[in-house]
């Protein structure tokens, strides 16, 4: 019985990933292909890169997407921390339901809302204040930093949680004030927290299409939407090689972080070896 059901749970893992991975082979294969024609083998070829990296259009939007990337998850960090900072140390404040509601919100509004209140939100600025002049890098950037904020705090919120208030407390006890405690203690435990925050915000910015669609204006395009409006057309060779290069990205960088990992979990092992034999 027990062999049975492992042999069930395995066939079913390797279907998974299958359904998965499959169609990202499949992709990565037809991104060599001569022909135009997506489906038809043409024979194998690189011709498709190098029309993707003379493109000044797939550039722009590359450059677009990751500027508004960073800057989206420096402030959604900085924002997101704070607000995990007073939900988790500040105790039981006046406002404190709604404030972590209005945190939550966007983790469960559907994107199209977000997206089109925003937008009705730059039209009545525009209105009243002139202000923003035009849609673009400002009104995309503000956007994401509204939903992102939102996991980052979560993040610090768990983190915050799991860490305790026991070393505060103590350096506290030893004459320390908030802020020394803060950027001594606090911070440095909140960092690795802090830095999957701003990853997860940078890729959720990066990744974004249905709000910077709402947000966005005329010669203002991120990768997700120059991808989207290609595609809308037909299927094309040159983003399938974009996607590729995409995929193989991911794939390094997934790759690298485990290696990271694999090196620390094993220095903290023998570390801990070695503490054990003195």
């Amino acid at each position: 019985m027990q062999k049975k059901r492992s042999t069930f749970l395995f066939s079913i893992l390797c279907f998974g990933m299958a359904f998965l991975y499959i169609p990202m082979l499949l992709l990565i294969v037809y991104s060599f292909n001569y022909s135009k024609i997506v489906p038809v083998w043409g024979g194998f070829s690189t011709r498709w890169y190098g029309k993707l990296f003379e493109s000044e259009e797939v550039w722009n939007a590359l450059t677009l997407s990751i500027k508004i990337a960073v800057v989206n998850a420096t402030f959604a960090t900085i924002l997101g921390s704070l607000a995990g900072l007073a939900l988790v140390r500040f105790g039981r404040f006046k406002g404190r339901t709604l404030f972590g509601g209005m945190i939550s919100a966007p983790l469960v509004m559907p994107e199209v809302i977000t997206g089109l209140s925003l937008l009705m939100l730059f039209i009545t600025l525009k209105e009243f204040l002139g202000w923003p002049d035009k849609r673009g890098f400002t009104t995309i950037t503000i956007a994401h930093i509204t939903f992102s904020m939102a996991y980052v705090a979560v993040i610090i919120q768990s983190r915050l949680t799991g860490m305790g208030i026991s070393l505060e407390e103590a350096a506290q006890d030893l004459g320390a004030r908030p802020l020394r405690v803060l950027g001594d203690i606090t911070l440095p435990l909140l960092a690795p927290g802090m830095m999957a925050g701003w990853l997860l915000a940078f890729t959720l910015s990066l990744d974004d299409l249905v709000i910077s669609s709402f947000v966005t204006g005329p010669g203002a395009n991120t990768l997700p939407m120059l991808i989207y409006s290609r595609v809308r057309l037909g299927l094309r060779p040159d983003i399938n090689a974009l996607a590729t290069i995409i995929i193989v990205t991911v794939a390094v960088g997934v790759l690298i972080s485990g290696w990271i990992m694999l090196r620390q979990q094993k220095q903290k092992q023998r570390d801990m070896q070695m503490a054990s034999a003195d």
